[in-house]
């Protein structure tokens, strides 16, 4: 605390990367273990989109039957 007050600063620290080099066969191993299935997420999201009209035209049916009576 007393040291930036004598003119010391904080030095920036130092980063040794890697170095890294691309490897098309290493790239296709690792999209084969990240793959994704989309076919049953589709059909869940369909079956999401109806339930959620049947709620609603209840909710409306409801709303309707009070507001007549």
């Amino acid at each position: 605390m007393i040291r930036p007050m004598f003119g010391h600063r904080a030095k920036p620290k130092k980063f040794n990367m890697p170095l890294r080099y691309y490897d098309p066969e290493e790239d296709e191993k690792r999209r084969k273990r990240i793959r994704i299935k989309t076919n049953t997420n589709r059909h869940r999201h369909r079956s999401q989109n109806i339930r959620v009209i049947v709620y609603a035209l209840g909710l409306g049916l409801v709303i309707w039957v009070i507001s007549v009576l």
